[in-house]
């Protein structure tokens, strides 16, 4: 019997992997690595253990509505860092090394937005905002980069140096030769 990808995922989603032991072993991970980080407890790694085994068993009670979020934030996440790393080559390519610092204060801001709307659109596809309207959201989200983008042009001042043309990647190119 030959199997392919989709049929393995498709006997792991009946299986219950996807449902019970990704959020599982998820919420096991996370919990005890901020313990063993932290050392919140002591050095005593069977504490750590017993407790995330503890919380990570408590969240399959709430299995379906935990794994739903799972997959509505993490699916919104890969896109919006997706979008992020498609700006961040762009900026890398074209930018020069001089302007990097003031485009990294236009990147965070654009984290920060785009975590705004992934927060957003995850709790509103599963009924967690009540009555928020969507036109709402857009005129925030609208009202948040134009604060940006004037505490941009107030903060970039016109004390800049003469950049030298040198883009991150591309330096070199486009020099008249010497």
């Amino acid at each position: 019997m030959v199997y392919n990808i989709p049929d393995i995922l498709m006997s792991l989603e009946s299986l219950g992997a996807f449902d019970y032991i990704l959020p599982f072993l998820f919420v096991f991970a996370i919990v005890f690595g901020i313990l063993s980080s932290t050392r919140f407890l002591g050095d005593n790694k069977a504490v750590y253990v017993i407790v995330s085994l503890v919380i990570g068993l408590m969240t399959l009670r709430w299995s379906y509505f935990f794994s739903d979020f799972l997959t509505q934030i993490f699916s919104r996440l890969s896109i919006g860092l997706a979008v992020l790393l498609t700006v961040l080559i762009l900026v890398g390519m074209f930018i020069n090394k001089d302007e990097t610092k003031y485009w990294g204060w236009g990147l965070a801001t654009l984290s920060g937005v785009i975590i705004l709307i992934i927060l957003y659109q995850t709790f509103d596809s599963m009924g967690l905002l009540g009555g928020f309207e969507s036109d709402t959201a857009g005129l925030i989200i609208l009202g948040v980069l134009l604060v940006g983008l004037v505490i941009a042009v107030a903060t970039s001042g016109s004390d800049h140096q003469k950049s030298s043309g040198e883009g991150i990647f591309l330096s070199g190119w486009g020099k008249p030769p010497k």
